[in-house]
């Protein structure tokens, strides 16, 4: 058999000769032998794995990947081939939770709900609560509100029963929590951890959309600089290339910089969010967002892309009608219900104080128009001036 010296066999592996001395001492090098004071290596012997690397295999191996947990919304993809990738998934249960998810976010929540429902009592978690999300969801503009409702408080029950489980689990749970709490505008729940101990935890894609959640927490809290400077901060990072979440991060920047009052970047977010979603046809998101907009749709949407936006109302006219059951006896807080979607944007800008010309200037309609909605407004809502419009509204 031909050796090498300890030497020989560092300068061969890139590694110190004390490294190599202290393998042969511990055995970890076959073959190897002692000659006087100096170890010698068979030529043929294989370098030592560095256990270090191997625990942090390990450890790798242990994170959770959350494969299953709203898969799509995981997916990187290029505007327009949505589909694609949802073919090349391999069939099965995460294929059927995206697709899904695919029909959700297209508006279609009769199929959604179809496909998620086979999954409401999966015994994988994070299939489950995807399943309960959107189901949910898709029953508020179905107009099933008792089965919307029953879901929901499962969601909210499994994050209660989880507080003992593992920390993949409670991960999952607090991001289905947040998400539906949030967009339906409803207190958190008491015992959902803090932002900070289960975003970092997620895929890229989850955390997106998470980071977005807690925008619109922000927005809601009316702090609306700390909300765009976290959108900003996700989409630098990437989260355009994640086009579900990154639509609904530009939507919340949407609403921030129109409660700013600042329309140019407002229009620029909502276009940005238009071109990431049209090729697919991935409109929900702008139905369900339409009256914190601030009448951005119908200043920039309804005029070049008519027909789009007129599908785009017909989804806001049905999951707001759903949204409104859930929220208004929970909260106590009474969103009108009876207001056309033109008049809701009217009315929620006059409510923040825009003056007849400034409305009529941003939805490029007459101030005797303007006038109009808001007199319809007041007198639907039963009230006796605009600034008593405020307590009918959205935050």
């Amino acid at each position: 058999m031909v050796y090498m010296t300890a030497k020989e066999a560092a300068k061969k592996w890139n590694v110190s000769i004390r490294l190599i001395q202290r393998y042969c001492s511990n055995g970890r090098i076959k073959g190897a032998r002692k000659s006087g004071n100096v170890w010698e290596i068979p030529c043929h012997a294989i370098k030592p794995t560095d256990p270090r690397r191997k625990e942090e295999d390990n450890e790798t191996d242990k994170k959770p990947s959350f494969q299953n947990l709203m898969p799509l919304m995981n997916t990187p993809f290029q505007p327009g081939e949505c589909k694609k990738r949802l073919n090349s998934m391999k069939e099965g249960a995460r294929k059927d939770i995206a697709y899904a998810e695919y029909y959700y976010f297209r508006g279609n929540p009769q199929m959604a709900a179809q496909m998620a429902k086979q999954y409401l009592t999966c015994s994988n978690t994070e299939l489950r609560l995807s399943a309960c999300l959107i189901y949910a969801f898709s029953n508020l503009s179905i107009g099933q509100i008792e089965q919307a409702k029953q879901v929901l408080e499962k969601i909210k029950s499994t994050l209660k029963e989880d507080k003992e489980r593992a920390q993949q689990i409670k991960v999952i749970d607090a991001f289905i929590a947040m998400a539906a709490a949030v967009l339906l505008h409803l207190p958190l729940p008491e015992d959902i951890p803090s932002m900070q101990e289960f975003i970092p935890i997620l895929p890229f894609g989850l955390r997106s959309f998470a980071l977005y959640v807690e925008a619109h927490y922000l927005y809601l809290q009316k702090n609306y600089e700390k909300s765009i400077g976290m959108i900003e901060a996700a989409l630098a990072m990437g989260a355009n290339q994640y086009p579900i979440p990154a639509i609904y991060l530009h939507l919340a920047a949407v609403m921030d910089y129109m409660s700013l009052k600042q329309l140019e970047k407002a229009e620029n977010h909502l276009l940005i969010a238009w071109k990431l979603a049209r090729p697919d046809d991935l409109i929900e998101g702008f139905g369900e967002h339409h009256g914190l907009l601030g009448g951005m749709l119908e200043a920039v949407i309804k005029p070049k892309w008519p027909e789009d936006f007129k599908r785009i109302i017909s989804i806001t006219y049905e999951f707001s009608a759903g949204w409104r059951k859930i929220h208004n006896p929970v909260t106590g807080h009474e969103v009108a219900d009876d207001l056309s979607t033109t008049e809701f944007a009217v009315a929620m800008l006059a409510a923040r104080g825009w003056t007849n010309s400034e409305i009529a200037k941003h939805l490029n309609i007459s101030a005797n128009t303007v006038k109009t909605h808001i007199s319809q407004a007041i007198k639907k809502l039963h009230v006796e001036n605009r600034k008593d419009l405020k307590q009918y509204m959205l935050k």
